[in-house]
Order: structure tokens, then C-alpha cells, then sequence
């Protein structure tokens, strides 16, 4: 075993039995290189990825190139989930130099740190040509390959130069901004592009956002078409709920079948408010399925969520999830394996590999009668029991920060929209092993296994998603705990991160020294830190009612302003953000003795709330609760305070009131 074998990182320990003489990322490897006078070869991956075991089973796997790399090298392995901040270095690196990125990243840098060959996958015999390559140009044109570094430094620290608020994130910016995703939406497969293809749950999330706030009819229609696409397709599981990383195709037709947790919690809440919106059906069921599936599949038992399911099963994927029409047959009997066929698109061709399909829901069932739904669900839990026995793929179970608070977030969304209990039980137990175990100090910390806190320091995304997960607990528990917790990590991140320009780094002042100080202001697989923490703000300066926050927020969403204009598709989560500043954000508290279940001004509040809106209900004066100090009952009845901008309606107590403000824009 290698030193790989007491890290807390599943990716890590997939490596720990390796004849690569692997290190951890940390000052120890590199003063190994300085003594041996090498290079360092960082490996960056994550353990769902599909071409990182490849390269894994043809590299690292065998004794021979372990050898050549033990020999010319100190080998440093990243789990680019537990270290964003590496990974977003070295891919910054590995882009200006190829002119694309992606994993496995495998870097070559001085013992400084200093990138100077950086590329992704490579087969073994270009693998082992390359590390003779780089072991005599080491030895025999140093100079020329420091200078190349210190070029390849020199041009990525440009590459994350930070500009000042260049203008605000206004209305008319915001309205280009999904005039813009309207014209690279693929009007007949949904989503946008081609393939790959990714579920775009952001831009969707802001597209719903714009349309509450304008009316825009085209924007419903592109959420709600590529919502059901998507949900019919094979990205989605049809018998246990979930979404995978995205489609090889521009149809949704085949996934690369890694499930992610932060594409799951994304997406529950895109559905949810889908739902919330229309009333449509397959939105709700699609939204109940993906929690349960958070809850379920990915829940752990000290009560976060993993991280994400493998896309390989057994060094084969997609061998858990692919069917043919013989092995429906086998499972259902002649009469309901021809059903499932049908109803599930499996054709004697396949859709995926050897003749076999992936399962899409190719017939209307969500609005057919009992008896066409019931025949379905008892095929799906048949077919779900039949695959269960398979061979299942491996869980990369360490518990991610800000991944946990995006999938709070939307469990506690999820709990106001359908008053589903066990959502909102799995999000405080969530919440809580942040709280106990991740927040140390008065800082977060980034992974979790086990019940044991990692020592990676957590970036912005982590403070942004965690933060505005603990104001989603304080609304729907009234436990001011949540409240407090969220301010002690906002203020820590307005004291460690920002640039001085109204902007902010991804890693703290006092987090560890890379070669440059990363700062991404998109927003790609996951909401950017600078997007994340404006969210956070925002809704903590409309629960806690201090402007100073909504400042702050109102200027970092200005530093990326031209991003929202120019490139809608890599600013989903800042224009959602923007859209909740420009709304308000609203502040709706709801005074009732009574039982909010059953209140229809809670139910209204729930389903007309603007963008970014909070809500909160209960008793008068209740501890903790900002938005309930010195509001009363009106006559004895249940009372609806909408305020806007810290500018207050008058309280009202009917229905038909509480709409005709909730209606004003």
C-alpha cells in the first residue's frame, strides 16, 4: 500500500493498492521532489469518472510504467472534488496549453509547483513515450522547460484577472440574458447545443425566475419542454429516480451514467418549482422521485448525502442499467416484457451497446388513467427489484460541502412546494452534520467521511451553498440556530475572500499558496462561489433585514454582469440570483396560532412567491425569528407581512389580499 491508504477520499483510496508510489497533495511531496531533484506528476480525477479508471486499469495498474513514473517522478493524486481549488489551478494550466480540459488531468510541474506540461487522458504507450519525453527533457533542457512554466503561469494568472463592477446586474441585462438562451435553445430535444449534452438546471432555474417576473411565455415553454425531454429520456433512471452527469447524445438518449449529487439537487429544484408553477404532473413526480432518490441512494448514515454513484459497474458501464428485450421477458414473462418493451423504448437494435437499451419512457403516463399508471408502476417495481440484484456501481461516499447545501436547499424548496415530511427531515440532518462536524472554528471545511471532517479548507462555494442552505433550515424550522450559523459564515467569507473590487477569490487569504489564486466567476457544473455567496446574501439580508448584505451581493453579481449578457449558459445561478435581487427579494411572514398546514395564506405564500422570496410561519414574537419580531394577529386571524425591499404592504388576512400583493412586480 502506498500513501494513499488513510486518506479520507474514496477516489484516493481507489488508488491506495497502486505500484504507483502515490503521495497526497501536500507540502511533503514537493519537498520530496526538491530533495530528489524530479519533476512532479499530479494526477487530478474524481472517482465517478469513467476514463479516469481506464487510464487507471492501463497505468497505474502495471508494474512496469509504475516503475518508470516511481523512478523519474514524486506522483501526487488529487480528488479534484476534494480539492476544487488545485483542480481549477491545474485545469486553468491544462486549458491554456491544449486548448481543452477535462479528467483524468495529468499535469507535470517543477518541485515549485509550476506547471510546465499539463494534458488528459493518455493511453499507456503515449503515456509511457511521454514520461521518457519529460524525464529527458528534465535532464537535458531544464531551462527551457522552467521557462515554459513560468510562461504558462504567467499566462493563467491573466486568465483569472479580476475586474471591478463593471455595471449593475440590471433588468435589461437580465432580459438579453434569456433572449439569449431562447436562441441556442434546441427547440426539438430540449436543452440547449448539442451533444454532449448537460442538463442545463441553472439557466433553467433562471429562466423560470424570468419568467415569474415578466410573463414570458417562451420561457416556461423552454423549461417545461426540456424538463418532460429530459425526463423521458435515459438520463433520467425510469425505475429508481435520479439523473445522470449527461447524455452522449443530443437527445437524451443514452447517459454517461454517473449520478452526481449536485446535478440531482439542481434539478429537484428546477422540477419543483416546475411543478409549482403549472401543476404539471410529470414535474411533480419527476420532483418527488429525485428527492427520494437523494434521500435514499445517496444519504449517509452519519445523515449527509454522498457524493455521487459510478458511471461503470464491474469495469463495464452501464451494465447496471441496460435491458434487452429477451432479459424483460426473462424478468417480466412474455405478455409484460413485450409491454416494457414498448412502453420503455427497447428495441431488438438497442439504443447503447451489444444490442442492449437504456430505458426511456417512450408512451404518456402521467396523465393516463389508473389503470394504465398502475400497470407501469408495478413493471417499473418489478423490473427495480430484478435490477437490484445486478451488479451495483460503486458510491463515492465522502460528503461534500457546498454539494450538501445545494441538495438542502433543494429538499427544504421541495418540502414548501409539496409539504413532503421526509424531505425536509433528510434536509436538517443534513444540515446538522455540517453544522457539528464541517463548520470548525467558525470555518468550513470542505469533505467528511464517515463521520470524520477532512483538513481541506472549504472554498467560496462552499460558504455560498451552506449559508443559503442554513437560511432554507431557519425558514422552515423557525430555529434561529440556522440563522446565526449562516451569518458566522457569510461574515467569514466578506473578511477572508474578496478581491477588493467587489468581487471574491474561490480560495480564502489565509488558505494554502498555489501558483495562482484561483477565481471563476462562471457558473458550469456547479453555482460559482461568487454566485453561490450572492444567493446566501441574499437571502440572509431579507431574513435578517440588514441592507449591508444585499450590498455586497448587488456588487459581486456587478463584477460578472458582462458574463450574464455575453454568455447566458455559463451564468445561470447569477442570473437567478439577479432576478431575486431585482424582485426584492420579498420578505412574506405569516402569523398564525394555528396548524400552517392546513392555512391557506401558507399555501399561498407558497405557491405564488416571487423570485428568491422568504417565508416564514408562525407564532408571534417567535425566538430567533427576525422577520416575526412585533408582528401580531390582525382580529384573531392568521396575518400575511409582505415586505419588499424593506418597504412593508399593510397586513392582510384574506386569501385574495395576500395574492394581490404577491402579484405586484
Amino acid at each position: 500500500m502506498n500513501r494513499l491508504g488513510d486518506a479520507t477520499s474514496p477516489y484516493l483510496l481507489q488508488h491506495a493498492n497502486n505500484p504507483v508510489d502515490w503521495w497526497q497533495w501536500g507540502a511533503d511531496a514537493f519537498d520530496e521532489a526538491k530533495r530528489r531533484d524530479v519533476p512532479v506528476l499530479i494526477s487530478v480525477g474524481y472517482a465517478a469518472c469513467h476514463w479516469c479508471h481506464v487510464m487507471a486499469h492501463e497505468s497505474f495498474e502495471d508494474a512496469g510504467v509504475a516503475r518508470q513514473m516511481n523512478d523519474n517522478f514524486v506522483c501526487v493524486k488529487v480528488d479534484r472534488e476534494e480539492r476544487p481549488d488545485v483542480d481549477a489551478v491545474y485545469m486553468t494550466a491544462t486549458q491554456a496549453m491544449t486548448g481543452q480540459g477535462g479528467w483524468p488531468m495529468t499535469v507535470f510541474a517543477a518541485p515549485d509547483g509550476t506547471p510546465f506540461f499539463c494534458g488528459t487522458y493518455f493511453p499507456r504507450a503515449n503515456f509511457t513515450r511521454l514520461l521518457q519525453s519529460v524525464t529527458k527533457a528534465w535532464g537535458d533542457q531544464r531551462d527551457d522547460v522552467l521557462r515554459q512554466g513560468a510562461a504558462v503561469v504567467e499566462a493563467i494568472g491573466g486568465a483569472q484577472a479580476l475586474g471591478g463592477i463593471s455595471a449593475p446586474l440590471t433588468a435589461e441585462l437580465l432580459d438579453s440574458a434569456a433572449a439569449q438562451l431562447a436562441t441556442e435553445y434546441d427547440s426539438v430535444n430540449g436543452g440547449f447545443g448539442g451533444a454532449p449534452k448537460f442538463p442545463p438546471h441553472m439557466n433553467l432555474l433562471f429562466l423560470l425566475r424570468h419568467y415569474q417576473r415578466t410573463g414570458n411565455a417562451q420561457d416556461l415553454e423552454i423549461v417545461r419542454h426540456s424538463g418532460e425531454a429530459m425526463a423521458r429520456g435515459g438520463i433520467y433512471d425510469q425505475l429508481a429516480g435520479g439523473f445522470a452527469r449527461y447524455s452522449v447524445d443530443a437527445t437524451w438518449t443514452v447517459p454517461h451514467f454517473e449520478k452526481m449529487l449536485y446535478d440531482n439537487a439542481l434539478l429537484l429544484r428546477v422540477y419543483t418549482h416546475l411543478w409549482r408553477l403549472t401543476g404539471d404532473p410529470i414535474a411533480r413526480r419527476v420532483a418527488d422521485e429525485t428527492a427520494e432518490f437523494i434521500i435514499g441512494g445517496l444519504g449517509t448514515p452519519e445523515g449527509g448525502f454522498a457524493s455521487a454513484l459510478d458511471a461503470d459497474t464491474a469495469g463495464v458501464e452501464g451494465l447496471t442499467y441496460s435491458w434487452t428485450p429477451a432479459q424483460l421477458v426473462e424478468a417480466l414473462g412474455q405478455e409484460d416484457g413485450a409491454y416494457a418493451a414498448g412502453v420503455f423504448g427497447v428495441t431488438a437494435q438497442g439504443t447503447f451497446e451489444k444490442g442492449a437499451s437504456v430505458l426511456r419512457l417512450a408512451r404518456d403516463i402521467d396523465d393516463a388513467n389508473p389503470p394504465v399508471v398502475d400497470r407501469w408502476t408495478d413493471v417499473r417495481q418489478r423490473l427495480l427489484a430484478v435490477r437490484d440484484t445486478r451488479p451495483q456501481p460503486a458510491r463515492d461516499d465522502k460528503v461534500v460541502a457546498s454539494w450538501n447545501g445545494l441538495a438542502i436547499t433543494g429538499l427544504v424548496e421541495h418540502y414548501f412546494a409539496t409539504g413532503g415530511a421526509e424531505s425536509l427531515a433528510a434536509a436538517v440532518r443534513a444540515a446538522g452534520l455540517l453544522a457539528d462536524l464541517h463548520v470548525v472554528d467558525g470555518r468550513l471545511r470542505r469533505v467528511s467521511r464517515d463521520g470524520v471532517v477532512g483538513d481541506p479548507a472549504g472554498v467560496l462555494d462552499d460558504y455560498g451553498a451552506v449559508a443559503e442552505a442554513f437560511c432554507l433550515v431557519h425558514q422552515a424550522t423557525l430555529d434561529g440556530r440556522w440563522l446565526d450559523l449562516a451569518g458566522t459564515l457569510l461574515d467569514a467569507a466578506l473578511a477572508h475572500f474578496p478581491t477588493g473590487s467587489g468581487g471574491f477569490y474561490d480560495t480564502a487569504d489565509d488558505a494554502e499558496r498555489l501558483v495562482t489564486r484561483p477565481a471563476d466567476p462562471t457558473d458550469n457544473a456547479t453555482p460559482s462561489g461568487l454566485s453561490a455567496l450572492a444567493a446566501a446574501l441574499t437571502s440572509y439580508t431579507a431574513l435578517r433585514g440588514e441592507p449591508r448584505y444585499q450590498e455586497v451581493a448587488a456588487a459581486a453579481l456587478g463584477t460578472v454582469a458582462p458574463i450574464v449578457g455575453q454568455h447566458a449558459r455559463f451564468s445561470g445561478y447569477a442570473a437567478a440570483t439577479g432576478e431575486a435581487l431585482l424582485s426584492g427579494p420579498y420578505e412574506i411572514a405569516i402569523v398564525t396560532d394555528d396548524d400552517p398546514a392546513g392555512d391557506p395564506l401558507v399555501a399561498t405564500a407558497y405557491e405564488l412567491a416571487p423570485p428568491g422570496a422568504v417565508v416564514v410561519v408562525g407564532r408571534a414574537d417567535a425566538s430567533g425569528v427576525p422577520l416575526l419580531e412585533g408582528r401580531s394577529l390582525v382580529g384573531g386571524e392568521p396575518t400575511a407581512y409582505v415586505c419588499r425591499g424593506f418597504v412593508c404592504e399593510r397586513p392582510v388576512t384574506t386569501v385574495g389580499e395576500l395574492t394581490a400583493q404577491l402579484a405586484r412586480r
